[in-house]
């Protein structure tokens, strides 16, 4: 049984979560061991270790906020090709991870189906890219020390405890290449609380925070890192789509008169003035990040050329966030992972029904529509070419 990620997502909030905590202040959601139970459970751990080759910096062991050296718990081995790769000693990790040592997976959602489906959900809903670690701990030492983030998170206590204290912000929205540096946060903390299996937190970049399991017992827990989207991201668009005028592509005239000067800075001020007061920037902005968004890949092995027509055939979108939008000619324009296609109208229904990223039959997708089972397969065949789909017997 797999769980319903979707329930798990809906459990922040909604549009009240949107309007009150969303890139404001921290969110603390109690819940149920069993919502989460079957999202990731132990043995899934047990089999990605064993299975993956994973090398630091994506798995690390980490104490007292330094990296254990990768020597302490893993042993090099060399294929028969002479390449060489450092697979975990289960003995020596058990032992670092014994010793107060935190095990973290980055990117796990790439390795784990039920992981991706809520890094997905979290995607549509919020409409940015979403990044899921893994944090498994057994001992009261903080693996990072008090630390913030520059990213928001939205964490997911799956099995065991996690002791949690909150000192707040000490600067507004702090960023990874940022003009200054935070201020060290107060001694004592704001807030403090135990997440357990089921409970969920949402938190802001900037607020610091600390944290541990109690000693002893274990700890499992997802840390959903949520890409941001700010004023300079927006500037950097900006300067790239303006491109299109003459004005932003011609040299300064550093060597010009002074009243050749300021006539450069007044168009450039024209034609910044002019976006900035469209009232719709914002939204042009976002809607460019959503169709150009990361697409998480997909094989449609065997199908290497054509899509077979057949009934049961199963498909679904990769992305999960696109647009649909006419044309002059009232065509269906899809937008997603940076490209467009254009069909006719009458595709709309099924485009409509791929879009929401669920897997579907192709037969699902015409029913009711006037399209044949051959001209849905060729349309997926476009997609798919375009690795925005992808097709199999499971999805």
């Amino acid at each position: 049984m797999t769980a319903d990620t979707s329930a798990v997502v809906a459990r922040l909030g909604g549009d009240s979560f949107l309007a009150e905590a969303f890139g404001r202040t921290y969110h603390l959601v109690r819940g149920d061991a069993g919502t989460v139970s079957n999202l990731l459970t132990w043995d899934d751990l047990n089999w990605i270790l064993g299975r993956n080759r994973m090398e630091v910096p994506r798995l690390r062991l980490s104490k007292d906020g330094e990296m254990v050296p990768q020597d302490a718990y893993t042993h090099p081995f060399v294929t028969r090709r002479s390449t060489v790769w450092h697979r975990l000693h289960p003995a020596a990790f058990h032992e670092q991870i014994d010793q107060g040592a935190t095990l973290v997976i980055d990117a796990i959602d790439e390795l784990h189906p039920g992981v991706q489906r809520l890094a997905c959900d979290l995607e549509r809903w919020l409409r940015t890219q979403v990044q899921v670690n893994l944090y498994a701990s057994w001992s009261g030492r903080e693996g990072f020390g008090t630390h913030w983030d520059d990213h928001d998170v939205v964490v997911v206590q799956l099995d065991g405890s996690k002791r949690w204290k909150l000192y707040g912000p000490t600067r507004v929205a702090p960023m990874h290449r940022d003009v200054e540096t935070p201020e060290e946060p107060p001694e004592k903390p704001t807030a403090e609380f135990v997440l357990n299996a089921g409970d969920m937190l949402y938190l802001p970049r900037g607020w610091w925070h600390n944290v541990s399991a109690s000693e002893g017992e274990r700890s499992l827990h997802l840390t959903c890192g949520l890409t941001t989207m700010t004023g300079a991201d927006l500037i950097i668009w900006l300067s790239e789509i303006l491109r299109r005028d003459d004005v932003v592509r011609r040299d300064l005239p550093r060597f010009g008169t002074a009243q050749e000067k300021q006539d450069f800075v007044d168009a450039l001020r024209d034609l910044l003035t002019k976006e900035l007061d469209s009232g719709s920037l914002i939204d042009r902005y976002a809607g460019h990040h959503d169709a150009t968004e990361r697409i998480r890949f997909r094989t449609s092995l065997p199908h290497i050329a054509a899509i077979p027509a057949e009934p049961e055939q199963i498909v679904q979108m990769l992305t999960t966030r696109h647009t649909l939008a006419s044309d002059d000619e009232e065509n269906v324009v899809l937008t997603a992972g940076g490209e467009s296609w254009t069909f006719a109208n009458a595709a709309r229904t099924l485009l409509e029904r791929l879009t929401d990223g669920q897997p579907h039959t192709l037969n699902g997708l015409i029913d009711g529509t006037d399209l044949t089972l051959q001209q849905a397969a060729r349309l997926v065949e476009e997609l798919v070419k375009g690795q925005v789909a992808a097709v199999g017997s499971e999805l």
